[in-house]
């Protein structure tokens, strides 16, 4: 358990802790995959503006007098079926990146709503309560976590 979610001490009950550091652990797994994500996007980008820039030199310009003559260029270089081969597997892992960042955002907003939907039963005594909003302050601050409110 983080320290600053073990140093709330009478601001919550350990049930409560653990909601904290459950919502924080889907928050790191959530940035982490968004990051790969954008990483494994941009390096298809790349690589798709490469060989396309490759394609161009090679084939279109020494061969755009006819369609056939171009195919033909294509197909007698082995590389540009690796190539392509390997541009479009990396499209297909962006893709499923993106399907898991979906799915661990959506867990993570449900969890966060959750905590916001149950806040009156986590925080029962007026102390407690009172103290709720520095324990939202610092979930803001420390983690980029609103508990404020459920809108992302």
């Amino acid at each position: 358990m983080d320290e600053i979610i073990k140093n709330l001490n009478d601001w919550t009950d350990e049930a409560t802790k653990q909601m904290l550091q459950s919502v924080v652990k889907k928050k790191r797994k959530f940035d982490k995959l968004k990051i790969r994500h954008l990483l494994v996007m941009w390096i298809t980008m790349f690589f798709a503006l490469m060989f396309s820039y490759y394609l161009y030199k090679t084939v279109y310009l020494p061969y755009s007098y006819s369609f056939a003559a171009m195919f033909s260029a294509f197909v007698n270089n082995s590389y540009n079926g690796v190539l392509l081969v390997f541009i479009i597997s990396l499209y297909g892992f962006m893709n499923v990146l993106k399907q898991k960042v979906d799915k661990i955002e959506g867990e993570f907003h449900a969890l966060r709503c959750e905590i916001i939907d149950k806040s009156k039963d986590l925080w029962k005594s007026d102390e407690a309560w009172r103290k709720r909003h520095e324990v939202f302050y610092l979930l803001k601050n420390h983690y980029d976590i609103n508990l404020f409110h459920e809108n992302k």
